[in-house]
């Protein structure tokens, strides 16, 4: 993570969402905004959307896209790399 950490705990206020707390992060670690429009989002293990409310004791995770892997054919692995 661009911020250091792997976790960070944080206080929001009331009314919250995604959005809120992906904003108070980006103010704190303004290097994060270039992942906005390619991360996907979690909230307490399932994938949400920016608008998706956050109560208290909510976890939020920002996960940043990922590439790579092995190239498939059928139901055989080539052992090949995608890229």
């Amino acid at each position: 993570m661009a911020g250091g950490a792997g976790e960070l705990v944080r206080d929001v206020p009331d009314p919250a969402t995604v959005q809120t707390v992906w904003n108070g992060l980006v103010a704190e670690i303004p290097s994060m905004r270039v992942y906005e429009k390619t991360m996907s989002v979690a909230v307490n293990a399932e994938y949400a959307r920016m608008a998706t409310p956050v109560n208290d004791g909510d976890e939020v995770a920002f996960l940043p896209p990922v590439s790579g892997g092995m190239a498939m054919k059928g139901p055989h692995e080539t052992g090949q790399p995608t890229g």
